[in-house]
């Protein structure tokens, strides 16, 4: 760089004298004498460039050379740190899976534990409910179906559907007529020979519901009517007949009322009966594939006490009653004869039809309308082609409950 800056100096001195005039032309020395020492300061400042220079070229040097080492010990460090962070890697590895094996084995033992403990809670559960059962459906009815003894037809009617009954509790002889499967009027007999004979007195009482009902599964438990609501679904009405009010109303669970509760019985919904445990519900339920649901319910609050899904059909069956907490399933082919009982379901699991003879109806031409039993007078109470029946029964004792 030295060299460079000399040789522009000897250029600068060249062009300058390219134009100086001959020296015959010379100005006087003190010109001269002034151009000489501009040279020498623009020498000296050159020199001073170069020195500084220089400066710079040898720290740049150092610097580079400074820099080179550190990055060689940035390097080297990098180096001890990865391995270090690779070696604490693998250990927090190593520790978290004895942490995971540790955890494993407590949970192992919490697993067992939980299922000791759920399975005790499950076996405790399933007991006290079954003592709530055994405690609902107490033992003081022991009867069971043995079969059906004759029939009695005490009237026809025109109307193919309806259905008829007495007070499943209530000693009084008043008989009620319920025409058609969709009907709003109830007509209340002073006794059953007022019933049977059309010109006996007293004449009818008509009594106009504020409701329509829907299907042929009433009942008339302790002076009042219980009925599926026409409608909705599956809305239950307690009606008080004297006063002629709604006196309650209840929603049954479960999706009930969107299908037919027996395959014969194209507008009943949802079957109320009753026997000597009380008040009834005989329905589909979503997820039962086609069988039947029974729910027990409690008249005075219009509750559900507990229901059970049967392994009873809907298929081919065209009524059911309850007689003594046992559901027997009424069942024909095509809605034509024999009528028979061929599924049977106790909620205590005291009958099984391996313990039942078989249960015929006697030859009816069509399938009923309705099939109710009355605790009071222990008789079925049916509705068959218009002709209102009356069914004796056989019974005997039930097995004692182990």
């Amino acid at each position: 760089m030295m060299v460079a800056l000399q040789g522009a100096s000897a250029l600068l001195v060249l062009f300058l004298a390219a134009f100086l005039p001959p020296p015959q032309c010379a100005q006087d020395p003190a010109m001269v004498h002034y151009i000489y020492q501009r040279f020498q300061v623009l020498e000296q400042g050159l020199e001073k460039c170069t020195q500084a220079t220089r400066a710079y070229i040898q720290e740049f040097q150092e610097f580079s050379k400074n820099l080179s080492v550190m990055l060689g010990r940035c390097q080297t460090h990098t180096s001890e740190y990865k391995s270090a962070v690779s070696n604490l890697a693998l250990r927090v590895e190593r520790a978290q899976r004895e942490i995971d094996y540790i955890q494993y084995l407590r949970e192992a033992d919490e697993c067992i534990e939980s299922e000791d403990k759920t399975l005790a809670e499950k076996l405790l559960q399933e007991a006290e409910e079954e003592k709530r059962i055994r405690t609902l459906l107490n033992a003081s009815c022991d009867n069971m179906l043995m079969g059906i003894k004759s029939l009695k037809i005490v009237k026809k009617m025109v109307d193919t559907h309806g259905s008829w009954m007495k007070d499943a509790v209530d000693n009084s002889p008043k008989v009620y007529l319920l025409i058609g499967s969709r009907n709003n009027t109830v007509w209340e007999f002073a006794n059953i020979r007022a019933f049977t004979e059309d010109n006996t007195k007293p004449a009818p009482r008509k009594l106009i519901l504020t409701l329509s009902w829907q299907g042929t599964g009433q009942v008339i438990y302790k002076g009042f009517l219980f009925f599926h609501n026409q409608a909705t679904s599956n809305e239950i009405i307690k009606y008080n007949l004297q006063k002629r009010t709604v006196e309650d109303r209840m929603l049954l669970p479960g999706g009930v009322g969107r299908a037919l509760v027996y395959q014969h019985s194209p507008s009943t919904y949802i079957d109320l009966a009753v026997d000597e445990h009380g008040l009834w519900a005989i329905h589909s339920g979503p997820g039962t594939h086609s069988h039947l649901v029974l729910t027990k319910i409690e008249p005075g609050t219009l509750g559900v006490e507990h229901s059970w899904d049967t392994p009873c059909r809907s298929q081919d069956a065209e009524a059911s009653f309850l007689l003594c907490g046992v559901l027997y399933v009424v069942y024909s082919s095509g809605g034509q004869g024999p009528h028979r009982i061929t599924c049977v379901y106790d909620p205590l699991g005291t009958i099984s039809e391996d313990n039942l003879p078989n249960l015929f109806f006697p030859k009816r031409p069509k399938s009923h309308s309705m099939i109710h039993y009355n605790p009071r007078d222990k008789q079925l109470y049916a509705w068959n082609e218009g002709n209102q029946i009356i069914y004796k029964l056989q019974t005997k004792r039930k097995l004692p409950l182990k």
